[in-house]
C-alpha cells in the first residue's frame, strides 16, 4: 500500500563542502534512518572536491595544470567525466565556456592568490585559443593530454556535478524526491509529497541585500544561477565580475545582472548559466539548440526564454 502524506518525515541533511555548505531536503518514511545516506552524500561531494579543487594543491586537477604540455595525464572517472563536459558546453557555445581560463581567474583575484597586474597583462596578452582545441581527452584509457601549457578552472561546473553526484547517491539510498544544493545550484528529483514541484527562489541582482526577484518550480530538473553581483574586483576605479570573456582573458564589460539557466542535470546547467553570462541574449538562440530553459536578469528589464515553468 502507498504511503501517503502523514506516513512521511521530513528530512533536511547538510554539511561542509568546497567552502560552502551542501544540503539535501527529502521526505521519507518516519523510520528511515539517514545516518548512512548522510555519510555516502558527504563522501560523495568530498571525492569531487579532492579530484576538482583549485585550493587543494593536493587535488587531480591541480595535477594536471602541474603536467608539462605534450604528456598523456592519468585522471579519475569523475575528473574525466566533469571535463568532458565542460569541453562539449565549450564547444556547443562557441567558447563563450571555457575551462582553460584558471590563469586569468587567478591573475584577477578570483582563485587562490591575490590580483596580480603583471600576471593581468599576460592573460590578455597570450593570444588564446578555445581549450576544446587545447585539451584532448581520451576517456577509455581515463588521461587527458595538454597540447599548451593551459590551466584548467572548474569552478563554474564541479559545484553543479556535486549536486548531481548528491542526487544520484541519496536515489541510491532510496530517496526518490527530494532537493539537493551547494550554494546556487540546486537539483530536484521528483514532487514534495504534497503534489507540487519544488519552489526555488532566482535571487533579485543587488549586491546590498540578498531577497528573491522570481519563484520557478522545478520537478526533475537542475538550476543554477550565474551573475555579477556576489563575487566582483575593484580595479582603477571600475567593477569587474567573476566571470571571465574567453577571447580576452579578462573579467566580462557590461554583463546581464544574472543568467538563470534550468537543464537536466546540474553540472550543464551550471556551465551553461556562465556561457549566458558571456553571450547575454544573444545566447537565447543557442539555448533553445540545447534544449535550455534561461532566464535572464538587467538592471533595467527582463527577458526570457523558457518551457512555461518560470513564474514571477
Amino acid at each position: 500500500m502507498p504511503k501517503t502524506f502523514t506516513d512521511l518525515a521530513r528530512h533536511a541533511l547538510n554539511g561542509p563542502t568546497m567552502g560552502t555548505r551542501w544540503s539535501a531536503l527529502f521526505h521519507m518514511p518516519v523510520d528511515f534512518e539517514t545516518t548512512e545516506v548522510h555519510a555516502a552524500m558527504a563522501d560523495a561531494v568530498a571525492e569531487v572536491d579532492r579530484q576538482m579543487s583549485m585550493w587543494k594543491p593536493e587535488s587531480d586537477l591541480n595535477r594536471l595544470n602541474a603536467a608539462c604540455s605534450g604528456e598523456w595525464v592519468a585522471l579519475p572517472e569523475h575528473l574525466m567525466k566533469v571535463l568532458g563536459m565542460g569541453l562539449a558546453i565549450g564547444k556547443a557555445s562557441g567558447g563563450a565556456f571555457d575551462i582553460g581560463m584558471g590563469d586569468a581567474v587567478a591573475a584577477w583575484g578570483f582563485g587562490v592568490a591575490e590580483i596580480d597586474e603583471t600576471a593581468i597583462n599576460l592573460a590578455r596578452l597570450a593570444g588564446r585559443k578555445p581549450t576544446h582545441d587545447m585539451l584532448e581527452l581520451d576517456p577509455a584509457n581515463q588521461r587527458a593530454f595538454k597540447h599548451a601549457d593551459i590551466q584548467i578552472d572548474l569552478n563554474g561546473i564541479a559545484k553543479g556535478y556535486g549536486v548531481d553526484r548528491l542526487a544520484q547517491t541519496a536515489s541510491q539510498h532510496g530517496v526518490e524526491a527530494g532537493l539537493f544544493a551547494i550554494d546556487g545550484e540546486l537539483r530536484a528529483l521528483g514532487r514534495q509529497p504534497n503534489g507540487r514541484g519544488w519552489a526555488i527562489a532566482v535571487e533579485k541582482p543587488d549586491r546590498h541585500e540578498r531577497a528573491p526577484h522570481s519563484i520557478i518550480e522545478l520537478e526533475d530538473a537542475a538550476v543554477a544561477t550565474s551573475g555579477d553581483y556576489r563575487h566582483w574586483v575593484d580595479v582603477g576605479g571600475y567593477r569587474f565580475s567573476h566571470t571571465m570573456a574567453p577571447p580576452l582573458g579578462m573579467p566580462l564589460k557590461n554583463p546581464p545582472a544574472s543568467a538563470t539557466v534550468v537543464a537536466g542535470d546540474c553540472a550543464s546547467a551550471d556551465g551553461w548559466a556562465t556561457a549566458m553570462m558571456v553571450l547575454g541574449e544573444a545566447g537565447l538562440s543557442c539555448a533553445e539548440q540545447a534544449g535550455l530553459s534561461v532566464f535572464f536578469l538587467s538592471r533595467d528589464r527582463m527577458r526570457c526564454r523558457g518551457c512555461g515553468i518560470f513564474r514571477h
